[in-house]
């Protein structure tokens, strides 16, 4: 039986397949991917956003090569960047609260 951290591993590459395999190279995300990813999976965070250059200024931070394309790699750091911040989030909510 799988730990919930071996699930969402799998759950991440899974995500990451699903899309990269739309267009162009199979094992990276172009633009027009790394935008559908962004949309239907990551939902919540991106509600407050209104910023129409979001999926470029992603690319381009993610992009690490500079080849246009977001890699696993690229897009494991996107992913635990977000982690980390949402992390952040709640232990501030926490300690406000004063618990």
């Amino acid at each position: 039986m799988s730990t919930q951290l071996e699930i969402a591993m799998d759950t991440r590459i899974k995500i990451f397949h699903r899309y990269s395999y739309k267009e162009g190279g199979k094992f990276k995300l172009n633009k027009g991917e790394l935008k559908l990813l962004l949309q239907r999976e990551l939902t919540d965070f991106l509600s407050c956003q209104k910023d129409p250059q979001l999926v470029d200024e992603t690319m381009q931070d993610l992009d690490a090569n500079k080849n246009k394309e977001v890699d696993f790699n690229e897009f494991v750091v996107m992913v635990a960047a977000l982690t980390v911040a949402c992390n952040d989030y709640f232990v501030e909510q926490l300690k406000k609260k004063g618990k």
